[in-house]
Parts: C-alpha cells; structure tokens; sequence
C-alpha cells in the first residue's frame, strides 16, 4: 500500500507511455472503443499505480523497490520509470509469456532458472538507467533510444563476441537446449546473458552514430583482451555481510563497467581495432596487463585486489 501510494503521488501516472497500463486495466473489448475516455477516468492515477506496482512486484520481487532504492538513492518513482524501460526494451512481457506457455513442456526448475536470468538482467539495466548522470527518466524516449539498439544487439549475437563469449554462449545455448527449450526460445535466452552491457553498447552506437555490431566487437573484444568478464565474476564471489558490503560490491561493479565504456570509447576512437589498440607500444597499458595477469594468479581475491584491479583501469583510461 505505501508502495502504491508513493506511485500515486510521483509523475509516473503522467507518464504518456504508461496510458497503456490504463487500458490494459479494463477488459478487451473495452480498450480501444473507450480509450480517449479512459484517459479521463477519476481514478487514472490510481489505476496506472497499482498497475506499475503489480508488474514490479510480480516480476521483481517485494524488496526489490526498496533496495534499489538503497543502492542508487533512486525515488520510488524513478525506479519504476527504470524498471518499466528494462521490460519494454528487452520485450520481457513475450519472453515471460513463452516462459508460462511451457508449463508441463519442461520442468519447473527450468522455467524458474529462465525467469531468474530476466530479473538478473532488468535488475543490471534498471541500475543502468538510474545510473546516468542528471538524467531525468522519460519512458517513450528512453525505448525509442534504446530498444531498435538492443534489438539489433540481440540479432547480431553471437558473431559480435569475442572467442571467450563465443564459447560460453556455446555452453549456454546447449544447456537450454538440454532442458528442453525449443530452438528458437533457446536461442533467445543465450544471449541474454551478454546483455549486461547491451545499453552501454547502444548508447555509444547512438552517440557516435556507428552501427550497434562495430561497437559490440569493440566492446566484447576489449572486455576478453582485458580480463573484463573475469573480474566481474570474481567481483559477483565476494563474499557480502550486510548492507555495506552488498552496496560495496555493487559499486565496483559499476565502476569495471564505467572504464570499460570509457577504454572502448578510445578504442572506437582509434579506429575500432581492438588487437591493434592492445598491440600498441604503451607503457601504462603494458602495466596494466602485467598487473591483471599477476592478480589472476591469486587464489583468492578480495575487495582490496578487486579495488586496485578498478582502479588501475580508471589510470590506463585517463592517461589516453
């Protein structure tokens, strides 16, 4: 109820894109016939709120509001702002829709491993979006950037990756196909766990005006020459007791993705030829490299290590 309320009273009712969850509201026949006159109902704000907190709810969990909140300082309102773009731009509700269509096809661990990886995945573009700087959220125009990027992504998967993702898309597309996914939704869910960094990719396709693919090789091929996906596993294995450690390891998760946005805009700079880029005679990146292969020989890392390990890509981005 405090949830629903918090709704009510931020801009999300006037939201234009969310006139949708109006209609929905009432039933089929009613939604187009009615639909000017919807817009007019008395309870509009209050329609439009519940139906933003049953879909958050549902989908992403009680708590999930309120620790987002506490990670990134996010209004309720913003937050669902963010979370309603992750399900548009990713088409969650088709994805969720043939996931419930499976039921007594597959077994029920495999829907629930499949619906986890969408929350997985609209959990880190939610962040996302909550995490660019002075951005106010607008639905319609954060979709329309966003989503013909994505999708263009997704298509172009996984030809885009590097051999390090190729094979683990490998993996992933035959053990889904191993559950007992059909071909084509097995496909799909491989990919998206690829798709952390699918909006950092799109934006810089956008801002530099170059096709999604060119800047998804750059991306993919920086983050294997760079041990990118290593750290970020061994970031997601630290270990977390309490609210500091989760909102710690959290921001260093940021912070790897923040440099390699960075270092991949200089590499697209430079031409978009990622083996050139790291064969080139540079002393901080040779450092660099020396340092990422000396920690990947510990066995065990640490937040210390990790935060060295951010940090030193943070110098090799602002020495050019």
């Amino acid at each position: 109820a405090d949830l629903k309320e918090a709704l009510v009273a931020s801009d999300v009712p006037e939201d234009p894109y969310l006139s949708k969850e109006l209609q929905r509201y009432f039933p089929q026949p009613l939604q187009q016939r009615y639909a000017e006159l919807m817009e007019g109902h008395r309870l509009r704000r209050e329609i439009i709120a519940t139906a933003v907190t049953n879909s958050t709810i549902n989908r992403m969990g009680a708590t999930f509001l309120m620790r987002m909140q506490e990670d990134t300082g996010a209004s309720v309102g913003e937050i669902a702002k963010a979370y309603t773009i992750s399900r548009e731009v990713l088409d969650a509700r088709a994805l969720w829709t043939t996931i419930d269509g499976l039921d007594g096809q597959v077994a029920e661990d495999v829907q629930i491993d499949a619906l986890q990886q969408i929350w997985s995945l609209q959990r880190q573009l939610t962040r996302w979006l909550l995490g660019r700087p002075g951005q106010k959220l607008d639905i319609a125009e954060a979709v329309e950037r966003y989503k013909p990027g994505l999708d263009a992504l997704r298509a172009a998967m996984p030809g885009v990756l590097a051999a390090d993702g190729r094979e683990a898309h490998a993996a992933a597309l035959a053990g889904w196909r191993e559950a007992g996914l059909p071909e084509a939704f097995a496909a799909e869910m491989a990919v998206l766990g690829f798709l952390d960094a699918g909006l950092d990719i799109v934006e810089l396709a956008v801002s530099r005006k170059q096709p999604v693919a060119d800047v998804a090789r750059a991306w993919y091929g920086l983050g294997e020459g760079l041990q990118v996906g290593w750290m970020l596993a061994r970031i997601e294995e630290l270990p977390v007791e309490g609210r500091w450690h989760a909102l710690a390891r959290g921001a260093l998760r940021d912070e790897l993705q923040a440099q390699q946005r960075a270092l991949a805009l200089q590499v697209l700079q430079a031409g978009g030829q990622v083996q050139a880029w790291m064969d080139r005679d540079d002393a901080a990146l040779k450092y660099t490299l020396a340092m990422l292969a000396d920690i990947r020989t510990q066995r065990g890392v640490d937040y210390p290590t990790v935060q060295v390990a951010v940090r030193r890509l943070a110098q090799l981005a602002q020495a050019g």
